[in-house]
């Protein structure tokens, strides 16, 4: 199949940047590009403006390690939240999901992946450490494990779990209402919010 001509560089650049965006095939990246040339000049320039300022500007909260306008994110800093509790998840995309159900008003903790041996991502390699950190210098009295239902999920909760066993912390996981197998993001918000709201301690999950 010949490679697809442009009439201009120009575009064919854009097409190009598109196109590695993850889902995007050339085809799409195509009419994005055709969509933005009928934009006004003042919208085109508002939407590079705000992807810019997205990867110069946006901050991880030191705290959660969430992403954040300043050095500390909103929810950390919201003294409305429950400061007593902490939800373990892997990673951004799960706090927005978690925030989506409107059924958790406590703070969170992202981990930035699980521990994969596969894939050569141990417990250094996550936010374990900073975690167990959090639970030795706060007041926290609950640590909910809400990672997704996979092998190397399970393995990362039951990972901490032995790591916070020693702490006077109640530590308990999201009911199994997300099958088995499936990530936070693709469960419907009426589920993972009656998942949290059902957490059970983690010990009865591991007997």
């Amino acid at each position: 199949m010949n490679q697809q001509q442009y009439p201009s560089s120009l575009l064919e650049n854009a097409v190009n940047e598109f196109a590695k965006l993850p889902g995007i095939g050339r085809k799409t990246a195509l009419r994005l590009c055709l969509y933005l040339l009928r934009q006004s000049e003042a919208d085109v320039e508002k939407f590079g403006d705000a992807i810019v300022r997205l990867r110069k500007e946006i901050q991880y909260c030191r705290v959660c390690h969430n992403i954040a306008n300043a050095e500390v994110c909103d929810i950390c800093s919201n003294p409305a939240r429950d400061q007593s509790t902490i939800c373990v998840v892997e990673n951004i995309k799960d706090v927005i999901s978690i925030e989506n159900t409107q059924q958790f008003k406590g703070l969170y903790h992202v981990l930035g992946g699980i521990i994969s041996p596969m894939d050569g991502i141990g417990p250094s390699d996550i936010e374990i450490g900073s975690l167990i950190e959090r639970v030795k210098k706060e007041k926290i009295k609950e640590v909910i494990l809400a990672l997704g239902a996979t092998m190397e999920g399970d393995t990362t909760n039951f990972y901490i779990y032995r790591k916070l066993a020693s702490f006077p912390v109640r530590i308990t996981t999201i009911a199994r209402g997300v099958a088995v197998g499936d990530e936070l993001e693709y469960a419907d918000e009426v589920t993972l919010g009656r998942s949290i709201t059902n957490r059970i301690e983690f010990s009865s999950v591991i007997k």
